[in-house]
């Protein structure tokens, strides 16, 4: 197949998964219109919106399968969809978080939850709105993104973030490291509810000596240097579920500290080896990694072993392939 991805790249995805269906005999690649300090360019066009407005043509030709990240297409009307079906051609949509997380819904099971970078509900309902005219299935990456979208498609895929472990040797923390290193990493500090894990960092300077560093604005292959080095890794506890970076520390084989909802617990895979901490709990769940270097080691292997299993890029695009399989059957 010839595959198309576009138009945002998000947490590298587009670029991870272009590469492992190469890796697979097809032909992928993401174009780009999204731009940030993050660096992202492998099995990349890094381009904007008028090239694809004014390429579209050329590219319905010459790809099978329209693969839609983000709420967003080649066109900002989506004007490019009722060509692409004209053509008979094959699309899916990659909701990714932001883009479709209704505000009032989101408190619903999580008083927590930020949603200031999302849009308003009546501009996600109508960006879904096109979009569904014309794309009848769906993939998010689990369910706390499934229940915003479930209603407007025919069917919607949970697809696990995928990641390219050659590039993540593990280096699991020393049991006898006197000064411990904690790295949190916000891109957003409002939605990585940043305010909250640094107040706990404080109280706990009261107590114990380690070392606290705050990433931001570097790009990924700076940072990943820099995970290397930590022992404990904080990551979002506010939105009810974990992103790309407590992948890459699991992969790391680094102890990681996110929120995931109570009860979307059940949806991932038996026993997942992340330390779940809200702004209520994160003071305790944090200190309980600093006072047990044992368990900083224990659950860094056991978080490398689940990245392998569960979002090796290998083992991600053989999923992702079911789905492009199933398109073909449901159209």
């Amino acid at each position: 197949m010839r595959i198309f991805h576009g138009t945002t790249e998000i947490a590298g995805q587009m670029g991870i998964l272009s590469s492992a269906l190469v890796d697979k005999g097809h032909h992928s690649l993401g174009y780009n219109t999204f731009h940030s300090y993050l660096g992202y360019k492998d099995f990349l066009v890094n381009t904007n919106e008028q090239f694809l407005e004014e390429n579209q043509t050329k590219l319905i030709d010459e790809y099978d399968l329209f693969h839609f990240h983000y709420n967003t297409t080649m066109c900002r009307e989506f004007s490019d969809l009722e060509k692409i079906h004209a053509k008979q051609k094959k699309m899916i949509m990659h909701h990714w978080g932001n883009d479709v997380r209704f505000h009032e819904q989101a408190k619903i099971n999580n008083p927590y939850a930020y949603t200031g970078d999302s849009p308003p509900n009546e501009t996600m309902h109508d960006r879904l709105s096109k979009v569904t005219a014309y794309i009848s299935e769906a993939i998010v990456q689990d369910y706390e993104v499934y229940e915003y979208v479930k209603n407007y498609y025919k069917k919607v895929h949970v697809l696990p973030i995928a990641i390219d472990l050659k590039f993540f040797k593990p280096a699991y923390p020393s049991k006898d490291k006197k000064v411990p290193l904690i790295l949190h990493a916000p891109t957003n500090p409002a939605f990585k509810g940043t305010e909250h894990v640094e107040a706990a960092i404080e109280k706990l300077k009261e107590k114990y000596e380690f070392t606290y560093k705050r990433i931001e604005k570097m790009n990924h292959d700076e940072v990943i240097a820099l995970y290397k080095e930590a022992d404990i890794i904080v990551d979002q506890i506010l939105c009810g579920s974990y992103g790309l970076l407590s992948v890459e520390s699991m992969a790391l084989g680094k102890p990681v500290v996110t929120f995931i909802r109570p009860d979307l617990v059940s949806t991932f895979p038996d026993q997942l080896p992340i330390v779940n901490a809200n702004p209520d709990t994160v003071y305790d769940q944090v200190e309980q990694l600093l006072k047990n270097p044992e368990l900083r080691e224990s659950l860094g292997k056991q978080g490398r072993k689940y990245v392998e299993s569960t979002h090796c890029k290998h083992v991600v695009v053989n999923k992702l392939l079911e789905i492009y399989c199933q398109i073909e059957k449901n159209n």
